[in-house]
């Protein structure tokens, strides 16, 4: 998707790609929307990796933003994810682009690798760099994975 639009006169403009797609994904009714950067997700201490909060709610993540928990560059992006939220995505994941599979480790794995935004989950504890197994309640019995990416038929949880 290009993130150059233009006004009327033909004047470029460089548009916030993370703002379009999460404008894309709402206007299609995704049920996901994966951001894809250079750090392992949300981190609760930018210099600590171990940090990485796995999931947060909107009404968390909004209370970190304005309450200055978070701060920077990653802003920008954070209100993208809520935006796409609110525009009617599910659930928005922020990953690292330098894993390979990425997508794959988070969308078909019940541990995940990086941060899931969505309406009902609680800011999590720090996690350790091991992987956990969640449950993911709004997915049902018959899905596996913790984002519900699973096939039917799965083993329940």
């Amino acid at each position: 998707v290009s993130t150059i639009g233009s006004d009327e006169a033909g004047q470029a403009y460089n548009i916030n790609a993370d703002s379009v797609a999460g404008a894309i994904a709402g206007a299609v009714g995704a049920e996901k929307a994966v951001y894809l950067t250079d750090v392992p997700g949300l981190l609760r201490d930018i210099d600590d990796p171990s940090s990485l909060v796995r999931t947060i709610s909107d009404r968390d993540l909004v209370s970190w933003i304005e309450g200055g928990t978070l701060s920077g560059g990653m802003i920008p992006k954070l209100e993208a994810c809520l935006e796409a939220r609110r525009a009617g995505v599910r659930s928005v994941h922020l990953l690292d682009g330098r894993i390979p599979h990425v997508l794959l480790l988070e969308l078909f794995s019940d541990a995940g690798v990086g941060t899931m935004i969505s309406a009902g989950t609680e800011a999590d504890e720090p996690a350790p760099d091991t992987a956990r197994r969640t449950t993911n309640s709004r997915a049902g019995s018959s899905v596996r994975g913790r984002h519900g990416a699973g096939r039917s038929g799965g083993a329940e949880r």
